[in-house]
């Protein structure tokens, strides 16, 4: 995460030997920023900062957000925010799971905050399901905090392996209907950009995978300027491996950015919005708040300028040729209020 720091007024550029002054009638507020772009910030107020720290691989934050609710910040970017996270993981994890026929054993690779085993969790068909994250720490910070999530930390299903999840699937012998990436966004320096690359899935996510499989990833941001960072070579990188590949999107607020995600197998995807709402109706329990037959079908029909890119995308990911996504984040008290 980025710098915490404390100011009792706002800068007007006279302070005294650097120090800023207070201007009567502002209160104290504190602020999440995270740098977008490099001439685009986003930021927003919070009511408090409930825990800040650092484990082995990565910065870690839970920020108390008046808009959003609780948000769990990575390395200074936002990961998922309380009132929002519904449409990621709902988007990330129902439709591989709807066009599988008969999903009983799934695989994340990530997933640390548990939401993604929890919406796995709500299909009547999944047997089994293995939550392989890197970072301990995480994991049981994410217990603790994410109140919403212990019901699935506790499910019998749910098999929690700390390990690198490229060595945890080349070690195992066993096959998957689905492979889900919940992994955070390739970032420079970061422990997670190697699982975007060509190889990996190519010679340690396919072979893990039933006959019939599906693997999807979240691929980054997916606007229509900042698709071209990640999403369009994550999904032609894929284009490389699999048959199939579905790139599709979805806004979130608290990412203030359209989300991308890519679905691949080497079978087909056939279902319509009514198969897919029938299938949502038989298979699982409750109801989903954001994704529907409907919404996918329009999560999956991109706009114009973002299909023509994706069409005419070249890059493949590899460890010599990364792609990174911008930016971090930061919390800082001023007397904006």
């Amino acid at each position: 995460m980025g710098d915490i720091s404390c100011s009792n007024g706002i800068s007007n550029g006279n302070g005294v030997h650097g120090k800023e002054l207070p201007l009567n009638g502002y209160r104290k507020s504190c602020w999440y920023e995270e740098e977008i772009e490099e001439n685009l910030r986003w930021s927003f107020a919070l009511n408090s900062i409930l825990h800040t720290g650092a484990t082995q691989y990565q910065d870690i934050a839970l920020l108390d957000t008046k808009p959003f609710g609780k948000a769990l910040v990575i390395d200074g970017k936002l990961q998922s925010a309380e009132t929002d996270e519904f449409i990621y993981h709902e988007s990330l994890v129902h439709p591989a799971l709807l066009h599988h026929s008969n999903p009983r054993t799934i695989f994340i690779m990530g997933g640390g905050e548990g939401s993604t085993a929890r919406e796995i969790l709500r299909h009547k068909t999944v047997e089994k399901v293995i939550m392989c994250d890197i970072d301990e720490e995480v994991v049981d910070f994410c217990k603790s905090y994410l109140i919403v999530n212990r019901e699935a930390f506790c499910d019998p299903r749910l098999d929690l392996i700390i390990n690198d999840a490229r060595a945890e699937l080349e070690s195992r012998e066993e096959v998957y209907d689905v492979i889900i990436g919940d992994l955070a966004d390739p970032i420079e320096g970061g422990p997670c950009y190697k699982l975007y690359t060509k190889s990996f899935y190519e010679f340690t996510v396919k072979p893990r995978l039933n006959q019939g499989g599906i693997f999807v990833t979240q691929a980054g941001p997916a606007g229509i300027f900042s698709h071209t960072e990640v999403f369009s070579c994550i999904y032609n990188t894929l284009r490389q491996v699999f048959k199939y590949v579905v790139p599709y999107s979805a806004h979130i607020p608290s990412f203030a950015d359209t989300w991308g995600w890519v679905m691949a197998s080497d079978s087909p995807f056939v279902l319509n919005a009514d198969e897919l709402d029938l299938r949502m109706k038989h298979k699982i329990k409750g109801e989903n708040r954001y994704l529907d037959g409907k919404t996918f079908s329009s999560a999956s029909t991109l706009s114009k300028a973002v299909r023509n890119s994706l069409d005419n995308e070249t890059h493949v990911y590899t460890e010599g040729t990364a792609r990174f996504i911008y930016g971090h984040g930061s919390a800082y008290k001023n007397n904006h209020g």
